[in-house]
């Protein structure tokens, strides 16, 4: 819930007696999971250059654990598609009445913004605008698959904007804004110490059975829509893979009550593990995977997987009308070309994403050739390092 009343800046200030004039404040807003782990990681090397700065905001636990003193949790804001947007707009409201106090008791130094563009644009930045805040984008919005007439938009409220995607530097030079190539943040964090073999000892598994991994998503509407067909798959495929094992990676942002109920009328036997999303990847020969960050750190992990995404009729409808990108999955857009099937609305379906699975694994050439184009995503990203770049370029804006 949201919590201004818990920072009023007296208490700040008599708690802390570095709380003066001379710290340096940064407001920093995350909105997704995905976006709690970039910004945990920008907050240390942050921190790691100048140990005295203070950090407040909205995102999840890994924010927290960095030092963020959160005044909402990003579940507080997340969305999927624009129809849901609708259920959210008591919180957004009270939430951006808040983010206002809060800017005039506590005047940070700095807003940094993490993706999320609706929120973060149209509410964070331009009152941190209005207040001559200085305004730092880590990672651009994907203004470059829909709504490209909102650079106009981010040229007028932001300052500067590091980007993690090497195509993105052309996109934003077209339109006469220039912004800094960091590389990707997960070129540092995707990655196991385990074998494939030691991964599934390490979370009870047989070792030599099929195993698929099954991640939903980080939001409750997105498991609502996709957990379902993901187990109706499972069925399936455990018919022509009769040792198949399932295992699924809850994010942080979900209730383990509410998947576990949901599972347990399944039949199907499905592992649940709370986070190491990487280390249970690694078990993995195959995964199910919502549309997302997930797909890229899945590709990262060299692990084959299907693509899915659902969002309502109304969000469908306008999405055709203003999305321009030929693919929806990170590791397709990367790779100009598509790797992973992608499986969407009506066909995000168990039957097809059964049959897209089994094509796979029973077809030892084909999951081959799926592994080496994953592997030329990883030299398209970058080198790692991109947190503490970017960490530089915010701290040399305060």
């Amino acid at each position: 819930m949201w919590s201004i009343m818990s920072v009023e800046k007296s208490n700040i200030t008599q708690s802390n007696p570095a709380a003066t004039t001379n710290v340096k404040k940064v407001m920093i807003v995350a909105g997704e999971s995905s976006g709690d782990l970039h910004g945990s990681f920008l907050v240390r090397e942050m921190l790691a250059i100048d140990p005295s700065l203070q950090f407040f905001g909205i995102g999840g636990k890994k924010m927290q654990e960095a030092g963020v003193r959160l005044l909402a949790t990003s579940a507080d804001i997340a969305v999927v598609g624009f129809s849901e947007v609708f259920s959210k707009i008591g919180s957004f409201i009270r939430i951006k009445s808040g983010i206002r106090k809060f800017m005039d008791q506590m005047k940070p130094n700095l807003v940094i913004l993490i993706d999320f563009p609706d929120f973060n644009l149209n509410i964070v930045a331009r009152a941190a605008k209005k207040k001559n805040i200085k305004i730092f984008y880590y990672i651009s919005p994907q203004v470059w698959a829909w709504r490209e007439g909102r650079v106009r938009q981010i040229k007028r409220l932001v300052d500067k904007m590091a980007v993690i995607l090497p195509f993105e530097v052309d996109f934003y030079q077209a339109h006469g804004f220039p912004v800094h190539y960091v590389g990707h943040p997960l070129r540092d964090t995707v990655k196991t110490l385990f074998t494939r073999s030691r991964a599934r000892l390490h979370f009870g598994l047989s070792e030599k059975k099929t195993t698929i991994g099954l991640l939903p998503g980080s939001r409750s509407a997105e498991v609502a829509r996709l957990l379902p067909v993901m187990i109706d798959a499972a069925k399936i495929i455990s018919k022509q893979i009769q040792d198949a094992q399932y295992i699924l990676p809850l994010a942080d942002t979900l209730d383990e009550k509410t998947i576990t109920a949901m599972l347990a009328e399944s039949g199907i036997n499905i592992k649940i593990i709370s986070g190491q999303i990487y280390d249970v990847l690694a078990c993995c020969d195959l995964a199910i995977v919502t549309s997302g960050t997930a797909t890229l750190e899945t590709g990262l992990m060299s692990v084959p997987m299907i693509i899915v995404y659902k969002v309502s009729l109304f969000s469908e409808l306008i999405a055709r009308m203003i999305i321009r990108q030929q693919h929806i999955g990170l590791v397709n857009i990367i790779a100009g070309k598509m790797i992973a099937p992608e499986l969407l609305q009506r066909d995000a379906n168990g039957p097809r994403i059964a049959s897209e699975v089994l094509a796979i694994l029973l077809n030892e050439d084909k999951k081959q050739e799926i592994i080496a184009q994953l592997n030329d995503i990883r030299t398209k990203l970058g080198e790692p390092g991109a947190a503490g770049r970017a960490a530089q370029i915010a701290c040399d804006m305060l």
